[in-house]
């Protein structure tokens, strides 16, 4: 089971998260897409995928800012975590995709394991985010085998 946790402040990370989803369902995993992610409504046994966009200077989107925080104050342990992360950002700005990297920072600091480094999607490149991540996938299915 994958849990692809959401954070979108205009809907692109969104529109990246479902082009994900469809896609590891077509290859046969089961997926639930958490838009509001609670950290009690999350299985520390499967594995996450973190889809977030960064916005302002640097900040998280506001839909996962409050799993941010729970994950930030819990004391629980992660070490059978496993997850990976893909970050939208535009590199023009000096907080480039530092969303993701404070959410990766913030699960390994619980002992959670990364199983990739994380996708970075520049929204100064010419590809689409979509595209960009589902041609990363096939590098984090192979993990997952």
């Amino acid at each position: 089971m994958i849990d692809i946790l959401v954070g979108s402040q205009m809907g692109a990370a969104e529109y990246v998260a479902e082009q994900v989803a469809e896609t590891l369902v077509q290859a046969g995993y089961e997926i639930s897409l958490h838009l509001k992610p609670e950290l009690d409504h999350l299985n520390p046994n499967n594995v996450w995928l973190v889809i977030t966009s960064t916005y302002g200077a640097g900040d998280l989107p506001d839909n996962i800012q409050p799993f941010a925080d729970q994950l930030a104050q819990d004391r629980r342990d992660l070490t059978t975590l496993s997850y990976a992360v893909i970050t939208l950002g535009d590199s023009s700005y000096d907080t480039f995709c530092e969303a993701g990297r404070k959410l990766s920072h913030l699960l390994k600091e619980k002992g959670a394991t990364s199983l990739l480094p994380a996708l970075e999607i520049d929204a100064q490149q010419p590809a689409l985010p979509e595209d960009t991540a589902l041609a990363w996938l096939p590098q984090l299915i192979k993990q997952l085998a």
